[in-house]
């Protein structure tokens, strides 16, 4: 196993789990503060995604089309708070479910009706399509390192703002006891609608940096919001560092079972099987992880100190 397809394969799981962090960042504030199960969290992401396509070929710039491209999508969560969230915080989680996955199929329909049934791929400048060096032989994609680096400034800048700004102090108090903060005169119903407006943004950034590998297609949400829940389950519900390790910790575990699980097992079995069992113990990683955590710590790796 060479030293240099290891550090390509580190960086592509680290890629992985930075994009299931700006999607489970937004999705553990919703769960975690709210006590919301919004399976449409994907949808949001999916919206980012054809915003961002559609303004990239209007405006001719990828990066310019991105910062259009998240207020949108902030006002889209907005706006899917304000007409329809907000009036299902006191029913159970089982309506919860019935009603956000409702919301999937019309939304998914909606953009079918404005974009159309095909999927949109985004052009990326040259100086973001080319690729870097990093070390002799780690040639990487220019884009990946800018996927990166994002969302590393991003859980910066959530961490800043949870931890040391007056904002986080009142998140952190809505999560903790929304009642008693309520009873202190906070306008509760104005916290829960710019906590789900920043989780949309955060979705449908993942969504913007994705699509240019995978193009802004209708569904694109649906399967990834699994994962996103499972992240929140490992890292803890409510707990925002969680989220982010146990993000990075999941990409870092497919990829490197996708990569290299086979050839741990032609060791001890035949090539035709090993190549048959890993792609299927590969896929199921991530949840046997989930399961032995819940067994031995269903509170999650990092829950919040509140919890």
């Amino acid at each position: 196993m060479e030293s240099s397809l290891v550090l390509i394969q580190l960086l592509n799981g680290l890629q992985l789990g930075i994009l299931l962090f700006l999607l489970s960042a937004g999705l553990t504030l919703t769960f975690g503060i709210m006590d919301f199960v919004n399976l449409a969290h994907g949808s949001l992401y999916m919206l980012g995604a054809f915003f961002c396509a559609s303004l990239t070929l209007y405006t001719e710039s990828f990066l310019l089309a991105v910062v259009l491209a998240l207020p949108l999508t902030a006002l889209s969560g907005f706006a899917l708070e304000k007409l329809v969230v907000r009036h299902l915080y006191q029913r159970n989680h089982l309506d919860h479910v019935l009603a956000t996955f409702g919301l999937i199929l019309c939304i998914d329909t909606l953009v079918h009706l404005i974009w159309g049934p095909a999927g949109i791929a985004i052009p990326l400048p040259n100086n973001l399509n080319g690729q870097v060096e990093l070390l002799p032989g780690v040639v990487v994609p220019t884009f990946r390192l800018l996927i990166i680096g994002t969302g590393l400034l991003a859980a910066l800048g959530l961490y800043v703002m949870v931890n040391h700004t007056k904002i986080g102090m009142l998140i952190r108090a809505g999560a903790s006891n929304r009642t008693m903060v309520g009873a202190l005169g906070v306008d509760i119903n104005t916290l829960f609608s710019g906590v789900f407006a920043l989780g949309a943004a955060l979705a449908g950034l993942a969504g913007m940096l994705v699509a240019p590998i995978a193009e802004a297609s209708i569904g694109m949400g649906n399967d990834i919001i699994i994962t996103t829940f499972v992240v929140i389950i490992i890292g803890g519900i409510g707990s925002m560092k969680g989220a982010f390790l146990a993000a990075i910790l999941i990409g870092l575990i497919d990829t490197f079972g996708r990569s290299f699980l086979d050839d741990l097992f032609k060791l001890f079995m035949s090539s035709d099987a090993a190549e048959t069992a890993a792609p299927a113990l590969s896929a199921m990683l991530v949840y046997l992880l989930m399961a032995a955590i819940l067994a031995v710590r269903p509170q999650g790796l990092f829950p919040p100190l509140s919890r």
